[in-house]
């Protein structure tokens, strides 16, 4: 079976990146995998050295971003501690070159408009730019993720159905991760009900 990363940090995601660019491409392919994706979080700093790589080894490059979205009700320009502080994760991946424009112009103004403690995009700019893009539900830091962590699976399913209407049938996935962590368990199961629920499609990520 085949697979694909779609979901991965470089040392543009301080901190928090492993893979080094140089040498990401090469080991795709020695992996004999056909494409990857890039997704640090809140930057596009290596998406043209990145993309200069995979034409290199002639491995498809798929340029995205995870980005921080505000809380549910808070803009981009609200700069609240109490409220503001903590922000949500959102994995979007460029799928022609209107979505490499729209994530570049979202990331930009996530940083212009909406930095406090990280770059911050919010739902208004994500409405008017998804155009191009595709969308995963993220890591444990994701509205989703969350929303089934705190037992609200209503609302988390409420909030899947929003994005995959947003996105389109084919441009929002559950993303499923598995790394050990009790969390994770407990969210994947309400991500299949979700999916089983709703027929919004699944992806696995590392």
């Amino acid at each position: 079976m085949s697979f694909v990363h779609l979901h991965v940090h470089t040392e543009f995601s301080l901190l928090d990146g492993f893979c080094r660019i140089d040498g990401l491409a090469k080991r795709v392919k020695e992996l004999g995998q056909t494409a990857v994706a890039v997704t640090d979080h809140g930057v596009m700093y290596g998406a043209i050295d990145f993309y200069r790589a995979c034409k290199k080894e002639g491995i498809k490059p798929i340029i995205g971003c995870e980005v921080y979205v505000t809380p549910p009700g808070r803009s981009r320009f609200d700069k609240v501690h109490e409220l503001d502080a903590e922000s949500r994760h959102l994995v979007l991946l460029c799928r022609n070159e209107e979505g490499y424009r729209n994530l570049s112009f979202m990331v930009s103004k996530a940083f212009m408009e909406g930095f406090y403690i990280k770059p911050r995009i919010d739902m208004d700019l994500l409405r008017e730019h998804c155009g191009g893009l595709i969308a995963l539900s993220a890591c444990l830091a994701g509205e989703i993720p969350k929303r089934l962590m705190n037992g609200s699976y209503e609302s988390a399913k409420e909030y899947a159905l929003e994005m995959s209407g947003l996105f389109g049938a084919d441009g929002f996935y559950l993303e499923l991760q598995d790394h050990g962590i009790r969390n994770q368990a407990v969210v994947n199961q309400g991500l299949l009900r979700i999916h089983e629920e709703t027929n919004i499609p699944l992806i696995c990520t590392n």
